[in-house]
């Protein structure tokens, strides 16, 4: 007789923040969810640091920040490396600092608390869709798994099980060009904001603990299809012929490659199957976009899908998420392909550059490009009227009641 599967209402695939978020979401509305994660650890890697205002936020209205701590904010952004002010109306302005690891930390401990089930070391290997649920199978610590759930989720990054396992269509073009970062101990070399120099584009940032985060990009260097990570020796060879320096004694703590592919799932919702973040839109992380982008995917899908797998709620509500979200990663992955040639382009763009630049000394391009890479500029279509905030978010507001006074 074959083993019956498990029984839950929501699979979420990937354990990073994105789904971690998705899981806590789904927990808030009172749905039962099993996330599978293929890595047996979280990561201890940096990655994306950067948290933006609409992101802190939401961080803010759940509660989160304060288990976050204090973590250093800058109104001072950019784009395309281009000085850009993010001083905005708001309660968070500007950009937080906090390492990918720290928010993967508190949005787990988060998930756990409201009681999702993070099942680490489980890699996905099969999906079957049927008519009224879907059923996962993975290979884990205890060999293999099937989970029979009303949907799943694939928030497993770029290279989504979930996508591929489904079918769906991921259209857009592969990265060209690259940038290799990493995590380095044991060197000394100036700090750098976006240096262009005669080869290529530098980055440096020393951090309090003495450990370096170092980028480089070689111009004309064309981005090679990679199967894993860029070696140091890699890294070293092209720092050194950017900047002129050796970075090759020093000890990296963690490195890869990103480049400026740009891909995005057609359908963000194909039934009972669903993509947030780096599974439904792929791009160069710039800026921190690439995270804050599928946060706030997540929230947006959490609560809708609670309420139509946990209270039967109307099937059109769960629609609203691709129509919302796909619009908003569309406009989001032009901004960061804008950015991406402006960036990573070598003399030729410096006209382009020169000419962006003066245009962002108006304050009223300032405040548009530092509102949508904010993600405070976000307006969903629901319909006609004349209300300013309406399809916006509501902003920080102070509430003054009878019974309650100001709250």
């Amino acid at each position: 007789m074959t083993e019956r599967p498990e029984q839950t209402q929501v699979v979420v695939v990937g354990a990073g923040p994105v789904g971690l978020m998705l899981a806590a979401e789904l927990r808030l509305g009172g749905a039962r969810v099993v996330v599978l994660e293929r890595l047996p650890a979280p990561t201890t890697e940096s990655r994306a640091s950067t948290l933006h205002a609409r992101t802190m936020e939401l961080f803010d209205s759940r509660g989160l920040l304060d288990a976050l701590g204090p973590v250093p904010g800058d109104t001072r952004g950019h784009f395309a490396g281009l000085p850009l002010d993010f001083t905005l109306p708001g309660s968070h302005p500007g950009q937080w600092k906090v390492p990918q690891d720290r928010t993967e930390a508190l949005l787990g401990s988060w998930a756990k608390r409201l009681g999702a089930d993070v099942r680490r070391g489980h890699e996905v290997t099969a999906l079957t869709v049927a008519d009224d649920f879907v059923e996962v199978e993975a290979v884990g610590p205890a060999g293999r798994l099937r989970l029979r759930a009303l949907c799943v989720v694939g928030c497993d990054g770029e290279r989504s099980a979930v996508r591929e396992l489904a079918g769906l269509d991921f259209p857009g073009t592969d990265a060209t060009r690259e940038l290799i970062r990493a995590d380095v101990a044991g060197i000394e070399v100036p700090d750098r904001r976006f240096q262009r120099l005669e080869g290529g584009l530098a980055i440096a940032a020393r951090r309090g603990d003495g450990v370096t985060r170092i980028m480089v990009h070689e111009f004309g260097r064309v981005a090679a299809p990679r199967s894993g990570a860029p070696g140091f020796g890699e890294l070293a060879t092209v720092w050194k012929r950017v900047t002129g320096e050796d970075v090759s004694g020093g000890t990296p703590l963690w490195i890869n490659a990103f480049g400026d592919v740009s891909r995005q799932v057609s359908h963000y919702r194909a039934g009972r199957v669903l993509l947030a973040g780096d599974a439904a839109h792929a791009q160069l992380p710039i800026g921190g976009q690439a995270l804050n982008l599928g946060l706030q995917d997540a929230v947006n899908l959490g609560w809708k899908l609670a309420v139509q797998v946990a209270r039967k709620g109307s099937a059109g509500l769960l629609d609203s998420y691709h129509d919302e979200r796909h619009a908003v990663g569309r406009r989001v992955l032009s901004g960061i392909r804008a950015q991406a040639l402006l960036l990573l382009s070598g003399p030729e763009v410096e006209p382009l550059r020169a000419v962006v630049g003066e245009l962002l000394g108006s304050d009223a391009v300032r405040r548009h490009l530092a509102s949508t890479i904010s993600g405070l500029d976000i307006r969903y279509d629901v319909g006609e009227g004349a209300h300013p905030l309406l399809g916006r978010r509501l902003p920080p507001t102070v509430l003054e009641t009878a019974a309650l006074g100001r709250v």
